[in-house]
């Protein structure tokens, strides 16, 4: 059995235009791209190494590899709410990131909504995990975005 990377670039080019409608970034996939992974890349910061591996065994391929991007397992970032998680994510978007992230309003946003388009392929078990590693004003957020 091969891999088909044009199956994936395909899922991944679908889901991104998705993803870009759900921010409401019209068609603007390059910054839906963006702000996927520099979430994905705050989320991988601040949870634990086995619920990152328990977290990306349940998503696809193209997910995966975002996910895994640039990965270090040194020092965890000291997050303990809202404001420093949207700081610790505008710091993995580097220097797009106040076009990317206008506003903190924006930001918590667009969090959100990348964890509901998330639970497309995530357990509710495997949330509830990742949400026990989170800070206070995080939990809210996953538990809002996800288990109603």
């Amino acid at each position: 059995m091969g891999l088909n990377f044009n199956q994936f670039a395909q899922e991944a080019n679908s889901f991104l235009k998705e993803y870009a409608k759900q921010m409401n970034l019209n068609d603007d996939i390059d910054k839906a791209g963006r702000i996927l992974s520099a979430t994905l890349h705050g989320l991988r910061a601040i949870i634990s190494l086995e619920e990152s591996l328990q977290l990306i065994a349940q998503f696809p391929m193209f997910l995966k590899a975002v996910y895994v991007n640039g990965w270090s397992t040194r020092k965890k970032p000291r997050v303990k709410n809202l404001v420093d998680f949207i700081d610790l994510v505008r710091k993995y978007d580097g220097n797009t990131s106040l076009h990317d992230f206008e506003s903190d309003e924006k930001a918590e946003n667009y969090i959100k909504t990348t964890f509901i388009v998330l639970r497309k392929y995530v357990s509710l078990g495997e949330l509830e995990d990742i949400r026990t590693e989170l800070p206070k004003d995080l939990k809210f957020i996953v538990y809002q975005s996800v288990m109603f």
